[in-house]
């Protein structure tokens, strides 16, 4: 399955419409995580079910806003996209990997997975305007201890799709994905199948420690690619979980590498 947007007129592809429009749809997140905060996750609260539904609700909620945002975007002339292979995102005990180019890309995951949890920098428990959506979804903070890596394997293990970025920042432009071997590590303890996803924007926007009103000249364009799935059981049959950690990260990166070398190549322009 393929998800697109429509091509837009060349009027909406405006600079200055841009910048307004994005704008607009930094204030709505940010407005937005704060309702959910003091009106929406107290109100689902209310709703009968142990600790484990209301996390379930609150993903599945964060999800459908997620999904809305893009469209908002999309819509405003923000951005374009392209999403190949949707329908395999989504599976018990998946954990879907992917590189980390711009600052929305995991709302683009999470808005494309109904129900997934995902691990998330641990910063965003300090912020007044994230702390109550990660907090209430139940997601796994990324402080890097044995303890995260432990939690994260455990919900794979008890059937949860878990998003993870192994990088743990956005890429730097112009440079290939470093990845942790956490991701790894993870992936061996607990995941039944790990599905790659690379992410490539062209013209970059949103990149690390760029500001969001440096917008690109032109509209950026995301396209999302879901690879095949890889393995876990494959990797761990080929020696200790330090061996085996190392050459599935190695795989990993290998992978990424070339597929995003193969998006630049076919990218407007090259």
């Amino acid at each position: 399955m393929e998800l697109a947007t429509q091509p837009l007129s060349k009027s909406r592809d405006a600079y200055h419409w841009r910048l307004l429009a994005t704008a607009l749809s930094f204030a709505l997140f940010g407005v937005g995580g704060l309702c959910l905060r003091v009106f929406v996750f107290p109100l689902l609260a209310l709703l009968p079910g142990d600790a484990c539904s209301h996390q379930r609700r609150a993903r599945r909620t964060i999800s459908r806003l997620f999904w809305a945002f893009i469209r908002i975007m999309s819509n405003a002339g923000v951005l374009t996209y392209e999403i190949q292979g949707a329908e395999r995102l989504g599976r018990p005990g998946q954990m879907i990997i992917a590189n980390h180019p711009s600052l929305i890309d995991v709302v683009f995951l999470i808005g494309l997975v109904r129900d997934a949890n995902c691990v998330v920098k641990q910063s965003l428990w300090q912020n007044v305007f994230t702390r109550g959506p990660v907090r209430a979804t139940g997601y796994v903070s990324n402080d890097g201890s044995a303890d995260m890596l432990e939690q994260a394997a455990h919900l794979l293990r008890t059937g949860q799709t878990l998003i993870i970025f192994p990088e743990g920042t956005r890429t730097q432009p112009g440079h290939a994905p470093a990845f942790h071997r956490g991701a790894a590590a993870i992936a061996l303890r607990g995941a039944h199948v790990i599905t790659p996803v690379t992410i490539h924007v062209s013209p970059t926007t949103l990149t690390k420690a760029e500001p969001w009103y440096r917008i690109p000249l032109r509209r950026p364009h995301f396209h999302l690619r879901v690879g095949n799935d890889i393995d876990p059981a494959a990797f761990a049959a080929l020696g200790p979980a330090p061996v085996a950690s190392r050459k599935l990260n190695d795989y990993l990166h290998q992978h990424f590498t070339k597929e995003l070398a193969t998006d630049e190549r076919s990218a407007p322009g090259h």
